[in-house]
């Protein structure tokens, strides 16, 4: 089942990014997951996508739990029952399956390891809005060159997020993209805000129509927020490379709001 994320995937090296806090690493085809034990999420989830032979099979596979930590250190079944919480894939269904039909399958099945999974919000989650194309956005960007990428994305894992059946529910996202320009490395950071659609208290989400929001912002800003130490992704940041920095967060309106 373990191959993991490859460091040297696009031809530039790219190290797994690392957090400051303990995790333990859980390798997959194509993917790796860095689990916070504690927080029961991961703090980084890492993938990597090769364009030119992506397939687009039917959906197969069942969330479960990863026998390889114990089960208290995974958020299962348990905190998406009975509620409007999605299991939100971190590295998404797709990303991981390319190559051969065998082995496309075997990885698209391995992100349905609670392991890959945080809450969010079932508008949010269900929703055709610019999160959930940011990889395909970028992905047809970069396919005008190695048509390869590598991808991490994880909760924000806030000391304030809120309390709920023995988790504490991540009110953030964060993803950073990141592929070759040339013999240069490029990437793009991005974060997504749920805080208007949670609503712990009555053990529910309330997704109003625009709650959630969308924003590209420094990818040292991440780095800062959460503690993970990212290498040459800061350097790499388009908004660096395309001098607009400092810059803070650009909310997203639609595709056109993005700078690659």
């Amino acid at each position: 089942m373990s191959d993991g994320y490859d460091p040297d995937f696009l031809g530039i090296p790219l190290p797994l990014p690392s957090p400051a806090r303990a995790t333990t690493r859980l390798d997959y085809p194509r993917f790796s997951v860095l689990l916070d034990e504690g927080r029961r999420f991961a703090a980084v989830t890492a993938v990597v996508i090769d364009g030119a032979t992506l397939r687009d099979l039917p959906r197969t596979g069942e969330w479960r739990l990863d026998p390889r930590v114990d089960a208290d250190a995974q958020a299962g079944a348990e905190i998406y029952s009975r509620n409007d919480l999605d299991r939100g894939h971190l590295v998404r269904r797709r990303d991981p399956g390319w190559g051969t039909t065998g082995q496309a399958q075997d990885a698209t099945e391995a992100t349905f390891f609670y392991t890959n999974a945080a809450p969010q919000a079932a508008g949010f989650n269900q929703s055709k809005e610019l999160w959930l194309g940011l990889e395909d956005h970028v992905l047809a960007y970069a396919e005008t060159t190695d048509q390869r990428m590598a991808v991490f994305t994880a909760p924000v894992l806030a000391d304030d997020d809120p309390p709920y059946r023995g988790i504490r529910v991540p009110l953030r996202f964060w993803k950073i993209a990141a592929w070759r320009e040339g013999d240069a490395l490029a990437a793009a950071g991005f974060v997504l805000d749920q805080t208007d659609l949670v609503d712990t208290r009555q053990g529910l989400v309330v997704p109003p129509l625009g709650a959630f929001r969308t924003f590209q912002v420094p990818i040292a800003e991440i780095a800062a927020e959460t503690g993970i130490d990212v290498g040459p992704l800061v350097a790499a940041d388009t908004l660096v490379r395309r001098g607009l920095r400092p810059v803070a967060a650009r909310e997203l309106r639609g595709a056109d709001d993005i700078v690659l």
